[in-house]
């Protein structure tokens, strides 16, 4: 990202003009006599999207498109009494049972429906009566975790009242984030001495013996050969009135991407700085990730940031009012380029190696010169915006695994979760029932609220049906999942192509998923100075924000930003770098949403 551009605030005003509506798809996916939907609206006309050319599951998809594209296959049979009759004299379903298996009516002109095809049809077909009874019972079976707001209430009383939180730790290689994180669950008790003694040993061992801390987080043997974090590091702790959960984000260019993931999840960020000599200076001068992880936390929700500084106890710094100062001196400016608000940042002087300020206040005599809290004190103080847990389920699922059973892993974004469960797995549409639920620490329970990090055993698909990127919902109430969308964008860092055009390409990363997205075309362009909107232009340039269409190679799972923001904002990048920052703004009415 450019580190002098200012950073796309997701919750500033837009720009969408109206009256642009979305050209025709290309090519039909499926079925071509898939009736048209009704006109009007930003995504009217068809959207049947490419095939997936990509996707493992590319059968099953087409398959699944081609039924849900025939909603009402035979309108014209239908019987000539039901057209004049009143509603009461015949109860007009009877005659098409047939297309049972789609739970909510599509736009297709049936005559006159009643409200549901209950019981008493006038005698049809006895196989066809079957089959609506059968549908009918499937229909009231997938509609039956639909929960009142009373019986949602009970469920949460099920619940720790604690607050769980998700903290990720960011910034630049070698900064000391999983020597701090590994010492956060070291002082709160996650691991024991002799788990410490046994790392000092191993770290003793490959001459790397301050890294013992780190090992607690990084698990894997290349990760500790290397002293490099790759993957996004998990781990819970908690507190009095909190629990929480470290995501040790990779600090390595390289691996930016699996930073994204961990940012996407998180609630609070912590970016770590090495107050030693030349190390701070390495990670905020451009090529270091201190700007970009910044940058990046804040255009993925992350609005609470805690700036720790490590390495205060280095003989260059020796706890040192002037270089704290220093470092706040010149981070202050950017972060609020980057759109962070100055009363929700926090700078604490830290030492991760020793645990100095971190859990317990700095001995006397050590920084009489700072009098704010310790780092743990601040996770406790940062106010988390509510969730909401009487809205529409959406976990994203983050990975999968077999443990006597298929295992799906994320964090429930909306809603809540229970045993018992009936759900679906979109875009898939699978069925299924949630068996047990557990918390990080294998801890069993019966509900998980929003803002839960949970490993769900399901019940009635396999390992196959459950990817990660795909997200669990309710039958009645599913996710959309798309191939087109519309987009806001900020573009930047486009110094090695110079525009954003009609046809570029790129990997979009939003929620759990990354997936190839390309620009069908560019709607209209804002000009930032002026205010103005542009209609029909052809490219837009670095810096510049814009709205387009964009296309999916394979159906992925999205909602409006205003609807839900952590499944509605995403990030582009090409060619390792991060080229635009944006928001869902508009879906289409005729892909396969359910």
């Amino acid at each position: 990202m450019d580190p002098n551009a200012p950073a796309f605030d997701p919750d500033a005003a837009e720009f969408v003009p109206d009256g642009y509506d979305f050209a025709p798809a290309p090519a039909p996916v499926a079925a071509a006599p898939a009736p048209a939907p009704a006109a009007g609206g930003l995504f009217a006309a068809s959207l049947a999207g490419k095939p997936a050319t990509v996707d493992p599951h590319a059968a099953r998809l087409a398959a699944m498109a081609a039924e849900f594209s025939k909603p009402a296959p035979a309108p014209a049979p239908a019987p000539a009494a039901a057209a004049p009759a009143p509603a009461a004299a015949a109860p007009a379903p009877a005659p098409t049972p047939a297309p049972a298996p789609a739970p909510t009516p599509a736009p297709a002109p049936a005559p006159a429906p009643a409200p549901k095809p209950a019981a008493a049809a006038p005698a049809p077909a006895p196989a066809a009566a079957a089959a609506a009874a059968a549908s009918s019972a499937a229909d009231a079976d997938e509609t039956s975790s639909s929960l009142t707001k009373e019986e949602v209430d009970a469920k949460l009383a099920e619940c720790d009242p604690r607050d769980h939180v998700n903290v990720v730790f960011m910034g630049h290689v070698d900064a000391g984030k999983s020597t701090l994180s590994g010492n956060i669950l070291f002082l709160t008790g996650m691991v024991d001495q002799r788990t410490i003694d046994k790392f000092t040993r191993e770290a003793k061992a490959k001459n790397r013996e301050s890294w013992f801390l780190a090992y607690i987080m990084d698990t894997d043997e290349q990760e500790r050969e290397k002293g490099k974090t790759v993957e996004v590091g998990r781990a819970p702790f908690e507190t009095e009135n909190r629990r929480f959960t470290v995501l040790d984000a990779p600090g390595h260019k390289s691996f930016v991407p699996n930073m994204i993931q961990g940012a996407s999840q998180a609630d609070i960020g912590v970016l770590v700085i090495s107050a030693r000599k030349g190390e701070f200076e390495a990670g905020f001068d451009k090529g270091g990730q201190t700007r970009e992880h910044a940058q990046l936390a804040k255009t993925l929700g992350v609005k609470e940031l805690i700036v720790a500084v490590n390495k205060m106890d280095d003989p260059t710094v020796e706890w040192g009012e002037e270089r704290f100062d220093e470092i706040k001196t010149a981070l202050a400016p950017f972060l609020k380029q980057s759109g962070f608000s100055k009363k929700r940042i926090r700078y604490i002087p830290i030492s991760g190696l020793t645990g100095a300020n971190v859990k317990e206040p700095l001995a006397s005599g050590v920084a009489d010169w700072f009098s704010g809290p310790t780092l743990l004190q601040a996770f406790e103080d940062v106010k988390i915006p509510g969730r909401d847990p009487y809205s529409a389920l959406r976990m994203p699922i983050l990975d999968r695994f077999n443990e006597r059973g298929t295992i799906a892993m994320g964090k429930v974004e909306a809603g809540i979760l229970f045993e018992g469960q009936r759900i679906m797995v979109m875009p898939l549409r699978e069925r299924c029932r949630v068996d047990k639920i557990f918390l990080d620490d294998e801890t069993e329970i019966s509900v998980a609220k929003p803002g839960e990090n949970v490993r769900v055993r399901l019940k009635g698909v396999t390992d196959d049906d459950v990817m990660k990127g795909y997200v669990l919902c309710e039958p009645h109430a599913p996710v959309h999942a798309v191939t087109k969308f519309q987009a806001q964008l900020m573009l930047s860092n486009l110094d090695h192509k110079g525009i954003f055009t009609a046809g570029y390409k790129a990997i979009m990363h939003v929620h759990t998923a990354d997936e190839e997205v390309s620009c069908d075309k560019i709607i209209a362009e804002l000009n930032k100075k002026t205010g103005e909107v542009k209609g029909r232009v052809r490219f837009v340039r670095d810096g510049d924000l814009c709205t387009a269409v964009l296309s999916l190679t394979r159906r992925t799972c999205l909602e409006k930003y205003d609807d839900l923001q952590q499944l509605g904002r995403f990030t582009l990048r090409d060619e390792g770098r991060t080229i635009a920052v944006g928001k869902v703004i508009g879906l289409p009415k005729s892909e396969l949403e359910g």
